[in-house]
């Protein structure tokens, strides 16, 4: 007798999981468990148990010989459990393949060097202009008109989000585009959630327990000395996550 579809044990099903990023820059370092425990004291209730990608893209070609399951065990120490490693030098293929963790190739082309050819010597000098397309992007919106309250989380899959009254502490308010809140944003807020670096955050008051576009973040600590209370924006530009007024 063979089995129905109703008695399957299981089922496969897409998810989209917001997931934290360590990007390392230098390791092994002596100050790396240090830093990685005070940053979990921060904020313990985001990181404790909190699943996160290892990004060797930034890791220095010298580290190529890095043990990761060194690294692996001090995040865990620290509270964190690694799910997988993301880009790096195919150096680190034997390296990642002896953790029996998944490796994830890079989020995007951004950091591809720019190749320049050189051209064959010419008398007349030439004039080359460069023209930049700016590509527009549509997204429909979702609004949320009610308070979003603690413990709810909201996300605008392929869209921007609209919210017209506060997100309280221990909310997430998440978009793949961009998020407005025409109140106090005292959550947390996470736009381009899929790796949209062109993602905003706009808020009429900045009292944030976690910004982050594209994955780059900052926590309270961090928010209190930059528009605290005020009306805000949070974008991306040249790979750091800048918080200015809304006015500017």
């Amino acid at each position: 007798m063979s089995r129905t579809q109703s008695d399957a044990c299981f089922q496969i099903k897409g998810s989209n999981v917001t997931s934290i990023v360590l990007e390392l820059t230098e390791y092994p370092s002596p100050q790396f468990a240090t830093q990685l425990t005070e940053k979990v004291t921060q904020a313990p209730a985001l990181f404790q148990q909190s699943a996160i990608v290892i990004s060797l893209e930034k890791l220095a070609s010298t580290a190529l010989f890095v043990n990761l399951n060194a690294l692996i065990a001090e995040c865990q120490q620290a509270g964190l459990q690694p799910m997988a490693f993301k880009g790096g030098d195919d150096s680190f293929a034997d390296a990642v393949k002896e953790t029996g963790l998944p490796w994830l190739p890079a989020g995007s082309g951004r950091n591809q060097p720019l190749t320049v050819r050189s051209e064959p010597e010419k008398v007349v000098e030439t004039v080359v202009e460069t023209v930049i397309e700016e590509r527009l992007v549509h997204r429909p919106s979702k609004v949320i008109d009610r308070p979003v309250r603690g413990g709810q989380q909201i996300y605008a899959e392929g869209a921007d989000l609209i919210v017209l009254a506060q997100v309280s502490e221990g909310a997430e308010v998440l978009a793949d585009g961009h998020i407005h809140i025409y109140a106090p944003l005292r959550g947390r807020a996470l736009a381009g959630v899929k790796g949209d670096q062109s993602a905003r955050i706009f808020c009429q008051q900045l009292e944030a327990e976690l910004v982050s576009v594209a994955g780059t973040f900052k926590l309270s600590d961090d928010l209190r000395d930059t528009n605290w209370k005020q009306p805000a924006q949070i974008y991306i530009e040249n790979d750091t996550l800048k918080v200015v007024p809304l006015t500017k």
